[in-house]
């Protein structure tokens, strides 16, 4: 098993390489902003969005749907 820090710096990694081509959509050219947009809006944010939730409240998650039976 991956202990918890592992995951959360695993999470944390993924959320933080996520977020290089959302700087590259804001600060880019504007002539280049529709080749962008696409993948921004519909990869890159929905990622992101997931992982800052599962970083703030994955251990409810965790608890409702992986609860052990004793």
């Amino acid at each position: 098993m991956i202990s918890a820090a592992t995951r959360r710096s695993i999470l944390r990694w993924i959320h933080i390489v996520l977020a290089i081509p959302i700087a590259g959509y804001i600060y880019s050219p504007f002539s280049e902003i529709p080749q962008y947009a696409p993948p921004t809006r519909y990869i890159f944010f929905p990622l992101i969005a997931l992982t800052g939730i599962w970083m703030w409240q994955g251990h409810r998650v965790r608890r409702i749907f992986f609860k052990q039976t004793a």
